[in-house]
């Protein structure tokens, strides 16, 4: 019995019908799973036999068909991964917006291409496309569709409307899959003077994967985090200068005469008795004793009336201003404080 619609006067009843493929909304890729096929009027028969051999329609990945026979471009590529990995057609959003962080998103190589990575290839040149989904997700990785699961799914960032892994964790899948030291640390230099992520933000990244005991790994690491302090000094010289604060003595060791080293900072005024250090620290793990370290020096050069300001890369990245603010309020709450203990300033 076919289903009728209301009509109204003598209008005789009209059969309702599926929507034909060609009234569908947007200019998106012809990539569709074999529900939302069903959803159009062809079933699974008829799917199956347009993706025959030599016909006009192809299957790319388990229950996702390709509506032409032509190879995937790479925005289908990437479209039927999501399709394929999604618990649900509606996972792969129609339109930019933050996505559910349950749903699927594009990760690894393919993401950092995406990023607009130099070091990342082209996305057509990858046999395998990364998707990341939650660890609970019963799935296989099949054809160019590889499976990558999270405990804890990130937030994914829309790049031209695809769900995609923030770059530290783009990063982390895929360096798991690379064994080449100098593409690693190109990739992950990028990273650092592309203005991406923070060299902190990509090392937790690799802690959590258990990265950091891969010895090509650790090498690119050291790098990263030495051109993460570079970039954050420059930062920090930049800050002093676009916001008209005093020179400071910069990246100095400080003693007490004739006694122990206290510590070095990365910029120290001796009139107000203010220093400013760069806070990069990445413990590999807890660390409980490193933390101490750090917390016993700041207490002491506090106790000898030194100011200790301590910014972090992103904050100095991010927020200049306000952190110039803080420089600034620490300098002239100098003048309401008891001068502090002499301290030898030298070169670091």
């Amino acid at each position: 019995m076919n289903h009728t619609s209301p009509t109204s006067g003598g209008e005789s009843p009209t059969p309702l019908s599926p929507r034909p493929l060609h009234d569908r909304p947007g200019r998106g890729p012809r990539v569709l799973t074999g529900r939302q096929l069903r959803e159009h009027g062809i079933g699974a028969a008829e799917a199956a036999e347009r993706c025959r051999p030599g016909g006009p329609w192809q299957q790319v990945l388990p229950g996702v068909h390709l509506l032409h026979p032509g190879p995937p471009t790479s925005e289908e590529r990437l479209h039927a991964v999501l399709l394929y990995a999604a618990s649900r057609p509606s996972a792969v959003p129609a339109q930019a917006g933050p996505a559910p962080a349950q749903d699927p998103m594009i990760t690894g190589l393919a993401a950092l291409a995406l990023h607009r990575f130099a070091a990342a290839p082209p996305l057509l040149s990858l046999d395998r496309i990364d998707v990341l989904v939650p660890r609970t997700r019963r799935l296989r990785s099949t054809g160019f569709a590889q499976v990558v699961r999270a405990q804890v799914m990130p937030q994914p960032q829309q790049v031209t409307g695809v769900p995609v892994a923030p770059v530290p964790r783009a990063l982390a899948d895929a360096v798991s899959g690379l064994s080449d030291a100098c593409t690693v640390r190109r990739l992950l230099t990028e990273a650092v003077r592309g203005g991406h992520c923070e060299a902190t933000a990509v090392v937790r990244e690799f802690n959590e994967a258990r990265l950091l005991n891969l010895p090509h790994v650790v090498d690119a690491v050291h790098a990263l985090l030495a051109e993460g302090r570079a970039l954050a000094e420059g930062r920090l010289y930049d800050l002093v200068r676009r916001y008209g604060l005093p020179d400071p003595l910069w990246n100095v060791d400080l003693r007490l005469p004739g006694g122990p080293h206290l510590g070095g900072v990365d910029a120290y005024w001796p009139e107000q008795a203010v220093a400013v250090e760069i806070d990069a620290r990445v413990p590999r793990q807890e660390d409980e004793a490193l933390r101490a370290q750090y917390a016993h020096k700041r207490e002491h050069l506090e106790r000898l009336g030194i100011t200790v300001v301590r910014l972090s890369p992103r904050k100095l990245r991010d927020t200049p201003e306000q952190q110039a603010a803080v420089v600034r309020t620490a300098l002239m709450a100098a003048d309401d404080h008891e001068p502090g203990s002499y301290v030898v300033v030298l070169p670091r």
